[in-house]
C-alpha cells in the first residue's frame, strides 16, 4: 500500500478573497488555481483536479481549459476533473475534450464522471431534471463505449445514435483513465463495477468508516463480474497548517460561510462551531496539524484499502496565500507521515 498509495488535491475554483477581504474577479482565482496546479506538480503530488461549476460562487466551468494551461508548465503529476457532469454533457465531446488535454500532458490526463451535486447545468443547456438519472445512466453507457478507440455503434434517447462512428482525436496510450464519482449510494457502486471503472468515492460528511460496506461491495461485485482488481480512491475536504489550532481557526469562517450559502439552498440549518469541531474530530474533515492529518488520512485508506486519496483543500473564500501553504505542508510532511504510517 505504501508503494501504490497515490495522493491528490481537489479544487473547485471557490471565488477567494483578496489580501482587502474583497472577493477576487474570476480571471485572478483562474489564474491563481493554474499556480496552485504548477506548485503541486513542483512538490511531487501525484494528482490536481479541477471541478466544474457553473454559477457566481465558483471561477470553473471549463476544467479542461484550466488543466491544460497547468500541462504547460508542468511535467510528472496527472491532471483531471474533480467531477465532469456527463448528464448535462456530451460524451463524444467530453472525450475529445480529455482526449486533447491528454496529447497536450503527454499522457496525463484523467476524468472523473459524475451527476454532480449542483443541477444549474441542467438548465443552462438545456436538459430536463426529471430526467436525471437517465441522462446520466444512456451518457455513461455511452462513453464507456469509447474508451477501446474502436468504431461505435450506439443508441439511447438522449443524444442521436452513433452507427459504426469512429471518435477523433484518440489517446496515444488507451484508454483514457476514468474514475466514476460515487456519493454513498448501492447503486453508484453496482454502476461503477458493471462498468469496469475505478470508483471514486465523496466523503464530505460524517465517519468515513461508514464507507467501508460500500467498499467491500465494490471490490465482491467486481469479482462476481470478473473485473480486474480496481483501485478505490477517496475524494474529501481538509485544510492544514502549523498547528491543529491554527489550521481551525483559519478554516472555520470561510468553511463556514461555504456551507452555510450551499445549505440555505438546500434546507440545512446554518452550521455551528461544534459541528464543525465534531467533523474535524471524528467526521471526514481533515484539518490540523500535518501530523494530525497524516492520522486520519492513515486511517482512512487503511480502512477503506483506498489506493489514492484527493484532498478537497479549497474553502470559499480562503485565500490563495493560506491554500498555497496548505500545499505545501501536504505535499512536504503529510504525504510522507502517512507512508510511514502505512509502511
Amino acid at each position: 500500500m505504501r508503494m501504490s498509495l497515490e495522493f491528490g488535491l481537489d479544487t473547485f475554483g471557490d471565488i477567494t478573497a483578496g489580501p482587502d477581504g474583497q472577493a477576487l474577479p474570476s480571471a485572478q482565482v483562474i489564474r491563481n488555481v493554474i499556480a496552485e496546479g504548477v506548485l503541486a506538480d513542483r512538490l511531487g503530488i501525484d494528482f490536481f483536479g479541477v471541478g466544474e461549476h457553473h454559477r457566481e460562487d465558483f471561477a470553473i466551468s471549463a476544467p479542461e481549459v484550466v488543466l491544460a494551461a497547468i500541462a504547460g508548465q508542468t511535467a510528472r503529476i496527472r491532471l483531471g476533473s474533480s467531477v465532469t457532469v456527463l448528464s448535462s454533457d456530451d460524451p463524444v465531446r467530453v472525450y475529445q475534450r480529455f482526449a486533447t488535454l491528454d496529447a497536450a500532458s503527454q499522457g496525463r490526463a484523467e476524468v472523473i464522471l459524475g451527476r454532480g451535486s449542483f443541477t444549474e447545468s441542467f438548465p443552462l443547456f438545456g436538459y430536463p431534471l426529471d430526467q436525471y438519472e437517465v441522462l446520466f445512466e444512456e451518457k455513461l453507457d455511452l462513453f464507456t463505449k469509447l474508451l477501446p478507440q474502436q468504431p461505435v455503434t450506439w443508441s439511447g434517447t438522449t443524444r442521436a445514435a452513433l452507427r459504426d462512428q469512429r471518435i477523433f482525436p484518440t489517446v496515444e496510450t488507451p484508454p483514457l483513465r476514468t474514475w466514476i464519482g460515487v456519493g454513498g449510494s448501492p447503486e453508484s457502486v453496482m454502476r461503477a463495477a458493471r462498468h469496469g471503472l475505478p470508483m471514486m468515492l465523496a466523503i464530505i460528511g460524517g465517519d468515513p468508516q461508514r464507507f467501508v460496506p460500500y467498499a467491500d461491495f465494490f471490490r465482491q461485485a467486481c469479482g462476481k463480474l470478473g473485473q480486474p482488481d480496481l483501485p478505490i480512491g477517496v475524494h474529501s475536504p481538509g485544510y492544514v497548517a502549523e498547528t491543529d489550532a491554527a489550521a481551525r481557526e483559519e478554516l472555520w469562517p470561510d468553511y463556514r460561510v461555504m456551507r452555510d450559502r450551499i445549505g440555505a439552498e438546500r434546507g440545512w440549518p446554518p452550521m455551528t462551531r461544534a459541528e464543525f469541531d465534531r467533523e474535524a474530530d471524528r467526521g471526514s474533515l481533515y484539518v490540523g496539524a500535518p501530523e494530525t492529518v497524516a492520522r486520519k488520512i492513515a486511517a482512512t485508506v487503511r480502512a477503506l484499502g483506498a489506493r489514492r486519496f484527493q484532498l478537497k483543500y479549497s474553502a470559499g473564500a480562503l485565500s490563495h496565500d493560506r491554500m498555497m501553504r496548505c500545499i505545501e505542508l501536504y505535499a512536504t510532511q503529510v504525504i510522507p507521515r502517512v507512508r510511514d504510517l502505512l509502511a
